[in-house]
C-alpha cells in the first residue's frame, strides 16, 4: 500500500452517524473517510480529517452530551445504560468463572457482599447503588454452581459459609422466587426456604422451558442443541425502555442461565446453538460474487491496552484483492476496550451497513472492504449488550460471536479469529469448520485479538499457550469444509517468531484505550513509518 494522501491529518472531535437507506453512489462513498479518501483497491489510503461545527451537529441532530471525548473507549457506552453495583460486580468478578479460575471471598469480602444484597433487597439503596435482576441471578448461579459441581479449591470458602448462613434467613424473606430458586434450586443448598426452589416454574410461558434448562445448568450439567436454541429463540430480542426489560424476559434467570453456560465450560453442541441460533433472522446471508473473503473476528470488547491492528491489515489485503469483511461492535462490556466500530467512527465511516449493503462494497472492484455492526446484522444478540455488563464475565456468546458469516461469497472463504485462554482455540476451529468456509485460523494475539508481537516471550510469561500461537485448517479442494471428511482438510499448529520475518524484537505499542492513539500507530505503519508493523 502506498503512503498516505494526508500526510498531517487532524483528529476529529466528533462522530458522524449517515443514515442507512443508501443508493449506489451513497454506499460506495459510506466507507470514505472524510473528503475523498477511502479503504480501496485503487485508492488505498486512510485519513482523519474532521472537524466540529454547528453545521455538522444540525445536520447529524447530534447532541452535545455525545462529544465526550470520542479519542477514548470509554466514551462510547450508551449513557442508557444502567450501571451495576460495583460492590456486587467486583465480587462477580472473582466467583461468575471457571472451575480453576474462581476466586472464593474472604469473610470481609463476603459479609459486604451479602449486606449490599439484602439492603438493595430491602429498598435501602437508590439509582446505580442498586444491584440489577441481572447481578443477582449471575451471582447466584454462581455459588450455586460453585456449591454443587466445582471441585474443593474453588467451592465455598469458610468466610463465604459462614456469611451466608448468617445472612440467608433475612435474604430468604427479602428477595423475589426467581432469585431464591436460583440460589437454592433443589432445596439442598441453603435449608431456610427449601421448598421455593423445588416448586419454583417461572412465571408464563417463556420461563418455563428457561426454568428447566436452568435446573440442568445449575447442577453443572449440559443441555442439547435444541435445547439451548429454544431458549435464546424465547427471550431474544430483549425489549429495553427505561432501563427495565419490557419484553417479559426475566433477567434474573436469562444471566444465570448465561453465566452458567460458561462457568460449566460449553459443550461443542451447546456453542454450536449459540453460533448458528439467529442465522436466519433476517434471511439467508448474502452471497458476493467475489473470488475470495475472508471474515475477521476479533473479541467484541476491544483492546485496552495494546494496538489493535487488524482494520488497518484488512485494509491492506483489499489492495491486493483479497475481500475483507470485519464485524463487531461499538462498545462491549466487560472490557469496554477500543473496537473496529470506534475507529471507524472516529475517522467518519458509516458504521451502519446492512450485510446486503456490503455484499455491494465486497463486490466493487476499488473497494473489496466492509464492516458490519452486530447492531444492524444480528439485532437479537445486540440487545443483551445491557445485561452483559450486569453479568461481568463473558458469556459463550462471547466465543460464538467472532465466527459469523454475514455475507457469503461465491469463491473461497476464510475465517480467522483470535482468542485468548486456552481450550478455545479447536471449540472456535470446529464453528468455522460447521460454517463450511474452506480455511480457519485462530491466533492468539495481544489480549486475544488478532494483532501478533515482535517482542521476545519472557521467562517470567504465564504459563499455557504464547502470544503468537496460531492453529488452523485448509481444505485442499475447493468443496467446502462442511462437506469434506479430514482427510481432504490440512490441519496446521505454528507459534509464530517475528524474527523469522525479519522484524527485530520490540514491545508491543501500548494505546491504553486511546482510539486516536490506536488510528495513528495504524495510518503510521500504513505510511511505512518504522516502530509499528501491522
Amino acid at each position: 500500500m502506498k503512503s498516505l494522501l494526508s500526510s498531517q491529518p487532524s483528529l476529529p472531535t466528533h462522530i458522524t452517524e449517515p443514515r442507512t437507506n443508501l443508493s449506489r453512489s451513497e454506499v460506495t462513498s459510506s466507507l470514505r473517510f472524510y473528503r475523498g479518501r477511502w479503504i480501496g483497491r485503487k485508492k488505498c489510503g486512510l485519513t482523519l480529517n474532521a472537524v466540529l461545527d454547528p453545521a455538522t451537529v444540525g445536520q447529524f441532530g447530534i447532541s452535545e452530551s455525545e462529544f465526550v471525548n470520542p479519542a477514548v473507549s470509554t466514551s462510547y457506552r450508551s449513557s442508557r445504560l444502567p450501571k451495576p453495583n460495583q460492590t456486587v460486580l467486583d465480587a462477580q468478578a472473582r466467583v461468575c468463572t471457571g472451575p480453576t479460575q474462581t476466586k472464593p471471598l474472604n469473610e470481609d469480602q463476603a459479609f459486604k457482599v451479602f449486606d449490599t444484597i439484602l439492603r438493595s433487597a430491602r429498598g435501602e439503596l437508590k439509582d446505580e447503588e442498586q444491584v440489577s435482576k441481572a447481578q443477582l441471578g449471575a451471582f447466584f448461579a454462581a455459588m450455586t454452581i460453585r456449591a454443587n459441581a466445582f471441585p474443593e479449591a474453588t467451592q465455598w470458602s469458610e468466610g463465604e459459609k459462614h456469611a451466608m448462613s448468617n445472612f440467608w434467613p433475612h435474604l430468604v424473606r427479602a428477595l423475589p422466587s426467581d432469585v431464591i430458586f436460583v440460589a437454592d434450586p433443589e432445596g439442598s443448598i441453603m435449608g431456610v426456604g427449601s421448598s421455593i426452589g423445588p416448586q419454583y416454574v417461572g412465571n408464563g410461558t417463556n420461563d418455563m422451558r428457561l426454568v428447566g434448562a436452568l435446573r440442568e445448568v445449575l447442577a453443572g450439567g449440559h443441555l442439547g442443541y435444541e435445547e439451548v436454541q429454544g431458549v435464546l429463540r424465547d427471550v431474544l430480542p430483549l425489549n429495553v425502555e427505561d432501563n427495565k426489560c419490557s419484553s417479559g424476559v426475566n433477567e434474573t434467570l436469562l444471566s444465570a442461565f448465561l453465566i452458567g453456560q460458561r462457568m460449566n465450560r460449553e459443550t461443542d453442541r451447546e456453542l454450536k446453538a449459540y453460533c448458528l441460533a439467529f442465522d436466519d433472522q433476517f434471511g439467508l446471508a448474502p452471497v458476493a460474487d467475489v473470488r475470495s473473503l475472508t471474515h475477521y473476528g476479533e473479541p467484541y470488547d476491544g483492546n485496552t491496552r495494546f494496538f489493535r491492528s487488524t482494520l488497518f491489515v484488512a485494509a491492506v489485503r483489499s489492495c491486493y484483492g483479497e475481500s475483507s469483511l470485519l464485524h463487531g461492535v461499538e462498545w462491549m462490556p466487560p472490557k469496554g476496550g477500543i473496537t473496529e466500530e470506534q475507529m471507524l467512527k472516529f475517522m467518519g465511516a458509516n458504521t451502519r451497513l446492512t450485510p446486503l449493503q456490503a455484499k455491494e462494497l465486497l463486490e466493487d472492484e476499488e473497494l473489496g472492504f466492509a464492516y458490519i455492526s452486530q447492531r444492524e446484522a444480528c439485532p437479537s444478540l445486540y440487545s443483551l449488550i445491557g445485561l452483559r455488563e450486569h453479568i461481568k464475565k463473558r458469556p459463550p456468546l462471547a466465543t460464538t460471536e467472532k465466527v459469523q458469516q454475514f455475507v457469503k461469497a461465491r469463491g473461497r472463504e476464510a475465517i480467522v479469529a483470535g482468542f485468548y485462554h486456552e481450550g478455545y482455540e479447536e471449540p472456535l476451529l470446529m464453528l468455522m469448520k460447521r460454517r463450511g468456509v474452506h480455511s480457519g485460523l485462530v491466533v492468539k494475539g495481544e489480549e486475544g485479538a488478532l494483532s501478533m508481537t515482535t517482542k521476545f516471550r519472557s521467562v517470567n510469561a504465564s504459563k499455557g499457550l504464547p502470544v503468537n500461537y496460531c492453529s488452523g485448517f485448509r481444505s485442499l479442494s475447493m468443496d467446502s469444509a462442511f462437506e469434506l471428511d479430514g482427510v481432504s482438510r490440512q490441519n496446521f499448529k505454528t507459534e509464530v517468531n517475528a524474527k523469522d520475518f525479519g522484524f527485530e524484537p520490540t514491545d508491543t505499542p501500548r494505546t491504553d484505550r486511546s482510539v486516536s492513539k490506536n488510528i495513528e500507530l495504524g495510518l503510521g505503519a500504513l505510511r511505512g513509518q518504522k516502530g509499528t508493523s501491522i
